[in-house]
């Protein structure tokens, strides 16, 4: 009992009063790991036989822990952990810590004194005071457990770690508090009622054991992903009904996702983590299945149920969602593939490009830049214009129709697989309760009250107004705006860059150089692009949880919204202003050769390669997905967690003790899981899925293979993110939900915005619009001969300004007098010379046109896509209206056997009353206690 190794457990006893408990150790034999495997296996769902599904989430020979997912009794599972700093000088200090918990826990004065009082006496005078401020957070830890006891949970301390200086406190929650928390949290449990699922019949149940047949292969080897043909009947858990549940295995009863959730009603104390009382708080990992958590099972589908039963329904909604957009993402590969491989096919019988090509139409083209650029030759652009053929053909207006009417399939497809899981999951009467207002809130309310109450003010219940939060609602626009304006000026400064870069290779390149020039600076400035959008995103991250911080959200569903539509805000613009420049505003404000339009007087606007900036755009989409999608997922989601685990790892090597006999002893899995990484939300995993979601809608008619290299990434971003959430991330407190919130109507927006961009992508940044006007209009033998030369105008090199004419006219070998540049403008041997032409308002019409018609059309047809489908699969419907019939079925039954019970209690009283009565009035007399004792005899029930 002297020794600091001894550990305290606090239990609650009988008659409510705190009793202090002690346990040693198990013997060795008593503690075998089968006791956890068995516990925690029976906990997720398994039988014994299957328990070789499952394995430790981590293969560190110290982490696997013999007790440390239970109490030192080995009985006892641990819940939750709470773990604190404190400052370790000697045994006596652990000690005396524990004596005075002890001693405080402690309702009489008049107690015996506890082991180790004496002792902490003669230590305490000996040892210098502890600081103020580890004195105020040992006294509010030991409040705080103590309120923790009171509550109903029971704790157990250890500071005997392999970690030098951190403490851990075990909490237990016994079966009276989660009866009482599940209650009021009105979880559905399962009932002892089991009912028939409704199967399909004929055709279609031929129909799902083929595809049942096919498809496993592919499904993953666990008991929960078989198809169920019976259900048990669920009802919100009532401590008074608890003869309706399914309590044959109370140990199993509440799994550990129910116990963890448990405690975010009695652990309800933010601001311990955040004054630094305790340094942590999450429970424990414990198993789980092999069949998610690896690169292996890449093919397979994913154990969505187990990954409920473990994390909770918010994870795994995440990880149902991003399973079906990866599904999801397959057909529109396939049909982005057969996009481009019909641009290859065709690129050879491509008449604009193959005149593009033809060095016979000796076409010669104005100068890209002033005085060092000279004079150059169309042809030498061929291989631009064979590749812009690639992704810009009439197949690509038909993806973009087919992309808008996937993005509308793919969002009710999601509904009815949630509507699914809400089924399975017991979610369908599911309400969200009004949220418990944060810790920053309620902080910031009790100091408005204390202001009032000092100027003498009466004050009812106090609530920050928007008054109180515009200070922050300006700081909240004001950084906005300026972020947004920074990103602007960053893509303005890539812009110049590429013009005077443009300028500079152009004067030192050979002349079979500069033919390179424009994808040299292209590829460079897509990489500065990026390297800036993933340095940005970074920083626009951590901006917007200040500003959300600042405005003092009252609870944490309001802060996670607000937090979401910041972020989002940002990293949107952060991502997409580089390809909306190329997309929309590139070589539109150049101007002519003449009269060019110039940046500080000096810098002259760059133009679209011949074949368009289509091309472009594709590079510059490209580049800019595929590096984000590669070095978030290797660098950040794999190397800085890794970077991070190791620093803190040699941060806790650094202050251990050399003591071998603490160096030489097993991590507890407590110990193991507070060197992982704390849980920071889905806003990150959501946000990186929603921006590749946007590369793959917004801009598809540019980049037909979008969709194929995100299913390629997400097919390793699930297993990915698996492996981070069970190895590199502690293990959150599971959360209730019926659906992924305000990430559903971001998607729909973007949904809805892929379309309207879509459509002027294809009329203003393709060449599809100008071919269709010069094939029906101006064409002379319906063919597409002569476009490029419709498409070009004719310049005077007379008409050049003074000081932007080649320095080198005559690079070419001949004297040029006119060139061509792209543009609709009227010829110099006009009147209205370098005037716009008729040509170019022609055009513009049909753009505009085709705009608007196609933008009705496929929102039509996505809304009549969205109409047709129902949101409900009608076999769910069916489903919870038999669940409520079988639910009034049980209380009909219930209250039936309570009336005819009373009614037997009726009877056997009617009886006895009859039988007293037939006594002899002189025996009653005399006896007058029996007819008393007749009537008053008790019925047993």
């Amino acid at each position: 009992a002297g020794t600091p190794e001894a550990s305290l457990t606090f239990v609650p006893d009988e008659s409510g009063m705190r009793v202090n408990k002690k346990y040693s150790c198990l013997p060795a034999e008593e503690k075998g790991i089968h006791i956890i495997n068995i516990r925690a296996i029976e906990d997720i769902g398994y039988d014994q036989h299957e328990s070789t599904l499952l394995n430790s989430l981590s293969k560190n020979p110290d982490a696997d822990c013999k007790y440390g997912l239970y109490f030192r009794d080995g009985k006892r599972k641990v819940d939750y952990i709470l773990v604190y700093h404190y400052k370790k000088s000697s045994a006596g200090r652990t000690l005396t810590r524990r004596s005075q918990h002890n001693d405080a826990g402690a309702r009489s004065t008049k107690q015996d004194p506890l082991p180790g009082k004496s002792l902490q006496m003669e230590m305490g005078e000996s040892e210098p005071h502890a600081d103020c401020h580890e004195d105020d957070k040992r006294f509010r830890r030991e409040e705080y457990e103590g309120n923790l006891v009171e509550a109903g949970l029971e704790l157990e301390h250890d500071e005997d770690t392999k970690i030098h200086g951190v403490g851990f406190v075990k909490i237990h929650a016994p079966w009276n508090v989660l009866c009482r928390e599940a209650e009021f949290l009105k979880l559905k449990m399962p009932t002892k009622k089991m009912y028939q699922i409704n199967q399909t019949h004929g055709l279609l149940k031929k129909i799902n054991s083929v595809i049942q047949k096919i498809t496993e292969p592919i499904q993953p080897k666990v008991a929960e992903h078989k198809p169920q043909t019976v259900k048990r009947l669920s009802y919100p858990f009532s401590r008074e009904k608890q003869h309706l549940f399914d309590l044959s295995d109370r140990d199993s009863f509440f799994d550990s996702k129910t116990r963890s959730s448990a405690f975010v009603l009695v652990l309800i104390a933010p601001f311990l983590l955040a004054n630094g009382v305790y340094s942590a708080a999450y429970p424990l990992h414990d198993l789980l299945c092999e069949e998610w958590a690896s690169y292996g099972v890449f093919y397979k589908y994913q154990p969505i149920d187990l990954v409920r039963k473990y994390f909770g329904e918010k994870i795994g909604l995440y990880f149902a969602w991003l399973g079906v957009y990866t599904q999801m993402l397959i057909p529109a590969s396939i049909v982005g593939i057969i996009v481009f491989l019909y641009g290859c096919a065709t690129v050879d019988e491509n008449i604009p490009s193959m005149e593009m090509c033809d060095e016979r139409n000796n076409i010669t083209m104005c100068p890209l830049c002033d005085r060092t650029c000279s004079y150059w030759k169309m042809s030498s652009a061929c291989a631009t214009a064979r590749a812009s053929h690639l992704f810009d053909n009439p197949a690509t207006v038909f993806f973009s129709v087919f992309m808008a009417l996937w993005a509308a399939t793919f969002m009710e497809h999601w509904k009815r697989k949630q509507m699914r899981l809400n089924y399975r999951w017991d979610l369908t009467g599911f309400e969200e309760e009004e949220a418990h207002p944060r810790a920053e809130y309620e902080a910031k309310v009790l100091e408005k009250s204390l202001r009032k109450e000092h100027k003498h003010k009466e004050t009812d219940k106090e609530k920050l107004t928007w008054k109180d939060r515009f200070p922050a609602y300006l700081t909240n626009f004001v950084g906005i705006i300026f972020m947004v304006g920074l990103t602007f000026a960053i893509v303005f400064g890539v812009i110049i860059y590429r013009i005077s870069t443009a300028a500079a290779l152009a004067i030192s390149a050979t002349p079979s150089g500069r033919s390179s020039v424009r994808v040299t600076v292209t590829a460079t400035a897509v990489i500065i692009n990026l390297v800036v959008i993933i340095f940005l995103d970074e920083v626009y991250g951590c901006i917007a949880r200040w500003l959300t911080q600042i405005e003092v959200p009252k609870t944490d569903k309001n802060f996670e919204e607000r937090l979401i539509f910041k972020a989002f805000l940002l990293k949107f613009v952060n991502a997409y202003t580089p390809i909306f420049y190329v997309a929309f505003f590139k070589g539109r404000f150049v101007g002519r050769p003449g009269d060019y339009v110039y940046i500080f007087h000096s810098f002259r606007m760059e133009e679209c390669a011949p074949g368009g900036c289509l091309m472009e755009l594709c590079i510059q989409l490209s580049i800019i997905m595929l590096g984000k999608q590669l070095i978030q997922n290797n660098l950040f989601e794999i190397g800085i967690p890794k970077m991070k685990k190791f620093i803190r790892y040699m941060k806790l090597k650094r202050r251990r003790s050399l003591d071998h006999e603490e160096h030489m002893k097993k991590k507890q899995r407590y110990e193991v899981d507070y060197n992982l990484e704390p849980f920071s939300g889905l806003t990150p995993e959501y946000m990186e899925m929603i921006i590749q979601f946007g590369f793959v809608t917004l801009f598809v008619a540019s980049f037909p293979l979008a969709p194929l290299f995100a299913l390629l990434n997400n097919i390793i971003e699930i297993r990915l993110d698996a492996k981070k959430f069970v190895t590199e991330l502690r293990r959150p407190v599971a959360v209730r939900a019926k659906d992924i919130g305000i990430w559903y109507n971001i998607l729909r927006g973007i949904g809805k915005l892929a379309v309207i961009i879509n459509a002027f992508v294809i009329s203003f940044t393709s060449d599809f619009i100008p071919r269709l006007v010069y094939l029906y209009m101006y064409s002379e033998n319906g063919t597409m001969h002569g476009f490029v030369n419709h498409t070009l105008s004719s310049f005077n090199v007379s008409d050049f300004q003074a000081g932007t004419a080649p320095n080198d006219p005559m690079e070419l070998g001949y004297e040029v007098q006119i060139c061509r540049y792209k543009d609709y403008r009227e010829p110099p041997w006009s009147e209205n010379k370098y005037d716009i032409s008729k040509d170019f308002w022609a055009v513009l019409a049909a753009r505009l046109a085709f705009v608007i018609v196609f933008q009705n059309l496929v929102m039509f047809m996505s809304d009549f896509v969205d109409w047709i489908i129902p949101d409900i699969p009608k076999d769910i419907s069916q489903q919870i209206h038999k669940e409520k019939v079988l639910m009034v079925e049980v209380f009909m039954r219930e209250e039936q056997g309570k009336l005819q019970m009373l009614e037997t209690w009726k009877d056997k009283d009617k009886k006895k009353g009859e039988n007293c009565n037939n006594h002899s009035p002189r025996l009653s007399l005399s006896h007058s206690g029996s007819l008393s004792s007749c009537h008053s005899y008790p019925v047993d029930v």
